[in-house]
């Protein structure tokens, strides 16, 4: 298997990067690797409907940096296996693959980096498991407990989140989205994204991607779990160092949960990335990368 993940992302892998395959919490995960083994440890999640490849300007960068990075294709995503059941896509199992990633590289914790949905298991491993992440560094994610009072309270953030009531009918968001070549899913990605932020070179791998067998279902099933099985959270506050950075466009979102995130933190730093939209590690690598690199060099202090 690992032969075959090698293979099928030559084509696309940063030079420093390699890919390989690990068995992580009873499933087989895709991973891209840089750096020495020795150094800080930085794992970057991605989101939806994205894979490792969110990441590649950011990898080379950190790299680059002196920093160990481990960039995974979640549970479900790309290269990785993808489980049946909706019940395997709880926040729990997510948060576990990564726990479990950060062991296979002989390590008891990590600075964790996450956007869209890798930032709600960012969020979720800094609230249930603070011991494992050194620092945490979000991108237009929000606080589970923010997000909640905002549906509950906000009617413009309820009405940017019909989307994911829309997903929680079977197999119908399926052939939606699968229609004339995933035309939706890059409609909903380059269309909420800057003028020429997505090439067509990007685009042609994610269609590479949705199109993996049971691929369009797993991704789909993040959603419906989480609504099916939602977490809990007595502390609701987080304690490790924490960078919030936010496109301040962003279409999903409202600006307001950013700020109300950064203050369910105890030592935090919020950046807002004016005119930015959701998809800020595509659209300004260059910033994302500078706000990560001082954020890590921070916590390290």
């Amino acid at each position: 298997m690992e032969t075959d993940h090698l293979m099928a992302d030559q084509d696309v892998l940063p030079s420093v990067a390699s890919s390989t395959a690990r068995t992580v919490n009873d499933i087989t995960m895709h991973v891209v690797t840089g750096g020495q083994t020795d150094a800080p440890l930085v794992v970057l999640l991605h989101g939806f409907p994205e894979c490792w490849y969110t990441w590649r300007h950011q990898l080379e960068a950190l790299v680059d940096a002196g920093y160990r990075v481990v960039v995974p294709d979640q549970r479900g995503y790309n290269l990785s296996e993808k489980p049946q059941s909706v019940r395997a896509y709880r926040l729990r199992e997510l948060a576990r693959d990564v726990i479990d990633l950060v062991a296979t590289e002989d390590r008891a914790s990590a600075h964790v980096v996450g956007h869209d949905w890798g930032g709600v298991v960012a969020w979720h491993l800094a609230l249930r498991h603070p011991e494992v992440v050194d620092s945490l560094a979000v991108a237009n994610a929000s606080h589970p407990t923010a997000y909640r009072q905002h549906l509950l309270s906000n009617p413009e953030q309820l009405r940017r989140s019909w989307y994911a009531g829309a997903v929680q009918l079977p197999w119908l968001p399926e052939r939606l989205l699968r229609r004339r070549n995933f035309t939706l899913l890059e409609r909903a990605v380059r269309g909420t994204a800057a003028p020429e932020t997505y090439t067509e070179e990007a685009m042609a791998y994610y269609r590479r991607a949705w199109s993996r067998t049971g691929a369009l279902t797993a991704m789909l099933n993040w959603y419906r779990a989480v609504l099916r099985y939602p977490p809990t959270y007595t502390k609701p506050r987080v304690t490790v160092p924490t960078l919030v950075c936010w496109g301040d466009a962003d279409v999903a979102q409202v600006p307001e949960l950013a700020i109300d995130s950064y203050h369910y933190c105890t030592d935090a730093r919020l950046e807002f990335l004016p005119g930015a939209s959701h998809w800020v590690p595509h659209e300004q690598p260059e910033r994302t990368t500078s706000l990560l690199c001082e954020h890590l060099s921070r916590s390290a202090d």
